[in-house]
């Protein structure tokens, strides 16, 4: 089956371009795109622990410790034990993390606003459809 045939790699083409993007968007923010994820869940979701953080940013849980290490000793979170369960460090965006995500908040926004605009309210609606069968079959296809 040749390149172009194979529906993976312009899925790949395209999940790059918006990586390179969001990275060129980001770097005046001092952020990776990784850390930009992070933060952008940690603003949603406030406290959320790690392997949580985690799963929602679609890395594995090493991974997540070296972005919130980062992400700490630049100031831009904090970690505290959560109040019942000692094991468990709650993150938090500092004030200064919080002025930081705002400011690559707004270049993501605009990649992603712009992206969107690419499409009609239709096609948009369908590829996210298409998107998500693909998701659907690979997740059911994969070997345990």
């Amino acid at each position: 089956m040749p390149a172009s045939e194979r529906l993976g790699s312009h899925i790949k083409d395209a999940e790059h371009a918006l990586t390179a993007t969001k990275h060129a968007v980001l770097k005046p923010a001092g952020l990776t795109v990784p850390q930009y994820a992070a933060l952008l869940q940690l603003a949603e979701n406030p406290g959320i622990p790690a392997a949580a953080l985690a799963r929602a940013c679609r890395v594995t849980a090493p991974t997540m410790n070296t972005i919130l290490n980062n992400l700490q000793q630049r100031g831009l979170i904090t970690r505290t034990p959560h109040p019942w369960h000692r094991n468990v460090l709650e993150t938090r965006l500092t004030e200064l993390g919080t002025q930081v995500m705002a400011e690559a908040d707004e270049g993501a926004v605009r990649v992603e606003r712009g992206l969107a605009a690419e499409f009609t309210d239709e096609e948009r609606a369908q590829l996210i459809s298409l998107l998500a069968r693909c998701s659907a079959y690979l997740e059911s296809v994969r070997p345990d």
